[in-house]
């Protein structure tokens, strides 16, 4: 384990629920020995993690968690997070780390690009529908995570917040994979929530049909696209999945239902976003890239209560 400022620090006193455990003490990336080391999950942010996986060992499998190496365009890339690419060569080779979806080209990558949270909820539901229907598409989605920023702590708290309205960063991810699945230009309007809750996040999805198409022809696809699919799956006709149903845990759950409207259908998905949408991501994508079992160590149910 890698740190900045906490270098040399037990991992215990950083985290003191691993106290039981038996866990290295935290060197700087400078200081640490990748020479007996086969794989690496950099959880750095954006612009940091360029530079410090340009300078690492070809032989190491690597699955990043920041932003650097999802969009395959540069200049999206600067437009979007406001800074030049560093590592272009290195963004040519990286895959995107879509477990389900892409998992054939996630075998074959040295290093994977781990989605956003936003966009593996959105795109699990939507590419699968995409692959077989066209639509017209509206996407509204609520997202509760923990962060450490005052505003997080005090202006969260008994209210809901609204952020990166028509600029949040994860629009051009989800917009990059849609318009692979339909081999056309996608455009999304997105605008992500902020809730009182520690962790958990739901995507409302408005769907408007093409003509002849109906609801159960969307359960349908869906159905067939993640049979004996471990960690993706559609509920009974009816129920409304829960941020509870998945609290701690690798599963994404989502379900169809009509609109009042007609020709439309609302979707919804709901995925922990600190595991699904991150670390219960990256475990996968690193699985499989060393051709280990796709669920080794990730198999837990949801807490609950």
């Amino acid at each position: 384990m890698t740190a900045d400022r906490k270098a040399g620090q037990s991992m215990s006193s950083v985290f003191p629920h691993l106290i039981t455990q038996d866990l290295s003490t935290m060197v700087s990336v400078k200081d640490a020995d990748f020479s007996n080391v086969d794989a690496v999950f950099c959880c750095l942010p954006h612009g940091i993690t360029q530079e410090i996986i340009k300078g690492l060992p070809r032989h190491l499998k690597i699955v990043d968690l920041s932003a650097d190496f999802r969009l395959r365009d540069i200049a999206e890339y600067e437009e979007w997070y406001g800074q030049p690419h560093s590592a272009p060569d290195l963004q040519k080779e990286a895959v995107y780390g879509l477990t389900e979806i892409l998992r054939d080209e996630v075998k074959c990558a040295r290093l994977v690009a781990n989605p956003g949270c936003y966009p593996t909820s959105i795109q699990l539901l939507l590419i699968p529908l995409i692959k077989k229907y066209h639509y017209g598409l509206k996407i509204w989605c609520e997202w509760s995570r923990r962060t450490w920023s005052q505003r997080s702590k005090f202006e969260i708290a008994e209210g809901i917040y609204s952020y990166g309205v028509t600029r949040h960063r994860h629009a051009p991810e989800i917009e990059q994979g849609l318009s692979d699945a339909a081999h056309s230009k996608i455009t999304v309007s997105f605008t992500p929530h902020l809730m009182p809750m520690i962790r958990g996040m739901q995507s409302t999805i408005y769907v408007e049909m093409s003509q002849g198409v109906i609801i159960e022809d969307l359960c349908q696809q869906l159905r067939k696209y993640y049979e004996g699919e471990e960690f993706v799956k559609l509920l009974d006709k009816g129920v409304v999945p829960r941020t509870h149903n998945v609290r701690s845990s690798n599963y994404c759950f989502m379900n169809v239902f009509p609109d009042w409207i007609p020709g439309r259908a609302i979707i919804i998905s709901f995925i922990d976003n600190l595991v699904k949408g991150a670390s219960g991501q990256a475990l996968p994508n690193l699985n499989i890239m060393l051709g280990y079992p796709e669920n080794i160590g990730l198999l837990y149910q949801p807490l609950f209560p």
